[in-house]
């Protein structure tokens, strides 16, 4: 089925990068890409269709793109390079901010944003993340979208602070339907702003018990957004309980090296390597855990879309049906991580008495 979206997609003209993941967003191949007067790529993997958009935006050595005002609310994640943002609205005033590798932040609808590469050595990568697929479901003219200079109601007014690092912030009802959902603690890391500066340095984590491993975690959101974010961090030579949620969500590293495997239900499984800035998308509840296999810890970012479309199990006789605990795992599971390590010089950190007990309590520094 061809949406909307995916026509004007095509009718772009530059790389669309499919699949089930991309190895690295610093050097996947891009093309001219006339609406943006920059170099660009789509990257449209399966379990975004129709819903969640990602966009590789490029910035020439020492240059400034034009400014572009866009409609709906947009995610950037700065996969490599050091710059500028200027957003701005009607009638209210500019603010700029500057950006680094890692740094993460929301350009709210209806803004104007310009974006200069601050080097003059090296090339700026973004990543762009949307609901543009949803969007053009209902109003299906891109014009609509890029530079439309129509009265669009924007959450930016041009506060001194809106780019200022983040906040944390006790959970709002949002928040707690998400705890409910997935089983986030309760204390969980829940931060709320719309610049975080370098999510391989983030440390404002809470343990994350539920999805085992020792991982921790810290819960993304974006004022007045639909849009929103979560991070999990986990120990070297350690893997993730297998898990499914629903489409659209897209998964970048920001540091570490290791793999995730995915599959449907009763099908063959897909192995994804993965490194920093490598990214991939778990397609409509399919299976997928993820295994550290290096010597430190390593952390992937995911972005979801809006809430419609998490996915859960909602009855909570059913949720069950989400995880896999580590006794109940295919033997396959245990036995590549192994490999996996071992092809390194490595062994595993995973207790033993985890794959024994469906209950098992990993330790951690706060306990």
């Amino acid at each position: 089925m061809a949406f909307k979206y995916d026509l004007w997609m095509e009718e772009q003209k530059i790389p669309i990068h499919k699949g089930f993941f991309v190895e690295d967003v610093r050097t996947v191949p891009v093309g001219w890409w006339e609406t943006g007067k920059c170099n660009a790529a789509f990257i449209q993997l399966a379990g975004q269709e129709g819903i969640s958009e990602a966009r590789i935006t490029e910035i020439a050595p020492g240059e400034s793109l034009p400014p572009m005002r866009f409609s709906i609310d947009q995610i950037v994640y700065v996969a490599s390079g050091r710059g500028l943002t200027t957003v701005s609205a009607e009638g209210k005033a500019k603010q700029t901010f500057e950006w680094s590798p890692r740094s993460l932040f929301l350009l709210p609808g209806g803004t104007t944003h310009q974006f200069s590469n601050a080097r003059g050595d090296h090339p700026v990568r973004l990543l762009h993340y949307d609901y543009l697929p949803l969007a053009m479901s209902v109003i299906d003219d891109p014009d609509f979208y890029f530079n439309n200079p129509g009265s669009i109601k924007s959450s930016f007014e041009g506060q001194e602070d809106f780019y200022s690092e983040a906040k944390q912030a006790p959970p709002d009802d949002h928040q707690k339907r998400d705890q409910s959902r997935e089983g986030a603690p309760e204390g969980a890391a829940y931060w709320y702003g719309n610049f975080f500066p370098d999510m391989q340095a983030w440390d404002k984590l809470a343990v994350y018990r539920r999805r085992g491993g020792g991982g921790s975690t810290v819960r993304v959101s974006f004022p007045r957004s639909q849009l929103r974010a979560h991070m999990s961090v986990f120990p070297a030579r350690t893997y993730k309980k297998g898990h499914r949620h629903g489409p659209g969500r897209v998964i970048i590293i920001p540091g570490g090296e290791g793999y995730s495997i995915m599959w449907e239900e009763g099908k063959d499984k897909i192995v994804v390597p993965w490194h920093e800035a490598s990214l991939f998308v778990p397609p409509n509840r399919w299976f997928h855990q993820h295994f550290n296999a290096g010597g430190t810890p390593a952390r992937y970012l995911a972005m979801h879309p809006a809430d419609q479309f998490a996915g859960f199990s909602e009855q909570v006789t059913d949720r069950d049906r989400d995880q896999i605990e580590y006794p109940d795992e295919d033997p396959f599971i245990r036995q590549k991580f192994e490999e996996e390590l071992g092809r390194k010089g490595l062994t595993t950190l995973m207790p033993a008495e985890a794959y024994k007990d469906p209950t098992y309590q990993w330790s951690y520094a706060a306990d």
